[in-house]
């Protein structure tokens, strides 16, 4: 039976089991919270963004989730520099234009600040200029997308946290801890 590992990525974590990166780096990967062998990554998340990592040892399972192709819903919650306006959320329920193309239309709502852990380092805060929060879902999986998509109309990320991936979510799982699933 496939084996499905819900992580919470931590920020400043790698979404490898090594660091590729320069001789002699520190960075923490995935080998210093996962011990479960033959399991990878059913897709990314940056250095700099936090939240669910999937993980499995079922190759089939693993495009499944990670091709886009599939369009598998995954559910992000941003906190975006500025006063989030209504224009803003509707170009992204319309579809962006990106630098690779346009994206596919997400869904997308603003939010009061949600519950969630601190992080470290903290998000810096400036006195002059306000924040906010959305949640944001979408279909595909472009490269840093949801920070592209959010500066494209105006309010760069300051904190990215997956928070679903289809049915799957974080509910219940703390920074840099995971559950197994039989799937």
């Amino acid at each position: 039976m496939p084996q499905l590992i819900l992580f919470n990525k931590p920020y400043g974590v790698l979404c490898q089991f090594t660091d590729r990166g320069t001789e002699g780096s520190t960075r923490p990967t995935l080998s210093a919270f996962i011990d479960t062998p033959d399991v990878y990554p059913a897709g990314r998340l940056d250095l700099d963004s936090e939240g669910l990592l999937l993980l499995t040892d079922d190759g089939r399972l693993q495009s499944r989730i990670a091709d886009p192709k599939f369009k598998t819903a995954k559910t992000y919650l941003a906190q975006l520099e500025g006063d989030v306006t209504d224009d803003a959320l509707e170009a992204l329920r319309s579809g962006v234009r990106l630098k690779d193309g346009t994206t596919r239309p997400a869904e997308a709502e603003r939010i009061p600040a949600p519950d969630l852990w601190s992080r470290n380092p903290p998000i810096r805060f400036r006195k002059n200029i306000p924040d906010g929060w959305i949640r944001l879902t979408i279909r595909e999986g472009r490269n840093r997308q949801v920070r592209r998509m959010t500066a494209a109309v105006g309010h760069p990320t300051l904190r990215l946290v997956r928070w679903s991936i289809g049915d799957w979510s974080l509910d219940g799982i703390a920074p840099g801890e995971w559950r197994s699933l039989d799937v």
